[in-house]
């Protein structure tokens, strides 16, 4: 049984930083890509930052480039995403996502996920 539990969210002045976590527990060696998403009252799920297991390739939405990082520790199954200059429009519920390979798809096209965490609130004012 697969489980992913984020934390790390709270509230922050424009300007600060986060970090998020993301740890995953059960069968995690078969994932072949981890993924962070947000999705902000009102608006639809955003990909944000995307890595291959090996941590070798990460990707990265325009809105965030520059300004967050992710990477994983393969040995404690977490994955983390560093975000810095963070605004008011970074305001979202951020969840991780892992899947064992991507069918064709993009690592932001949430669809490609068959697991996600509950979500951790991230605040910026």
């Amino acid at each position: 049984h697969v489980q992913l539990v984020e934390s790390g969210g709270g509230s922050v002045q424009a300007g600060g930083s986060l970090r998020l976590s993301c740890v995953a527990s059960g069968n995690t060696y078969n994932f072949g890509c981890m993924a962070w998403f947000r999705q902000a009252p009102g608006k639809e799920r955003e990909g944000l930052a995307g890595i291959i297991s090996t941590g070798r390739s990460t990707f990265y939405a325009n809105s965030v480039k520059g300004r967050f990082t992710t990477s994983k520790d393969n040995a404690e199954n977490t994955l983390y995403l560093q975000m810095n200059s963070l605004q008011p429009e970074d305001t979202a519920i951020y969840y991780c996502a892992a899947t064992i390979s991507l069918h064709g798809g993009e690592w932001s096209d949430g669809y490609e996920y068959n697991y996600w965490g509950p979500g951790t609130q991230v605040t910026v004012s």
